[in-house]
């Protein structure tokens, strides 16, 4: 069993969803500039605490957390809005770059991340890493229209709630692709009596 196995099923949400649950609360409660403090931080301790229990951090959750910290520190050190609402295009554009970068050199990167939840042929891994690509792009420029041209409370919303439903909604649409492509399972040897 592998250590990261052994971490409560509770960790990975709380890493995942817990900085942003806490923006918004402070967002609602504080302000905008409060909220953005309290999302560095609380950043952070998602990141020790997956280390401390998870005994790892994703690469994505790394990446996150230094921008999230980059951009935030900007925010809080000058006073301006504009560096944190940016982070988000800059996260989906870095993953569209990558995700399609590796395409470029015929890597569907999307494999490394996902193959060891759904295991799917090279045509499936390639199809969906360019879908995923395409997808970060357009969030990328979504970010963009919708922070310079909506009030601060909109952009809030959409950050933490449009974003999340546009992701899980453009992941159900790609189950079909998914299932077009699945592998498999291999069968198990020497499963024993369980």
């Amino acid at each position: 069993m592998s250590r990261q196995a052994e971490a409560p099923a509770w960790v990975r949400p709380t890493v995942d969803y817990g900085p942003l649950a806490a923006f918004f609360v402070t967002y609602l409660a504080f302000g905008f500039m409060a909220a953005v403090a309290v999302i560095v931080v609380a950043t952070l301790l998602a990141l020790a605490l997956s280390l401390a229990l998870a005994r790892r951090v994703p690469v994505m959750s790394v990446v996150a957390g230094v921008l999230v910290a980059g951009f935030g520190g900007l925010s809080l050190l000058t006073g301006d809005q504009t560096f944190y609402k940016m982070k988000p295009t800059i996260v989906q554009a870095l993953m569209a770059a990558v995700l399609l970068g590796g395409l470029a050199v015929n890597r569907p990167l999307l494999k490394p991340v996902l193959g060891a939840a759904w295991r799917m042929d090279g045509e499936g891994w390639r199809r969906l890493s360019f879908r995923f690509g395409v997808f970060f792009a357009v969030m990328a420029v979504l970010n963009e229209i919708v922070w310079r041209t909506q009030s601060t409370d909109f952009w809030v919303g959409f950050k933490v709630f449009g974003i999340l439903v546009l992701t899980f909604g453009f992941v159900l649409s790609q189950m079909p692709l998914m299932n077009r492509h699945q592998l498999p399972e291999p069968e198990e040897e020497g499963r024993g009596g369980l």
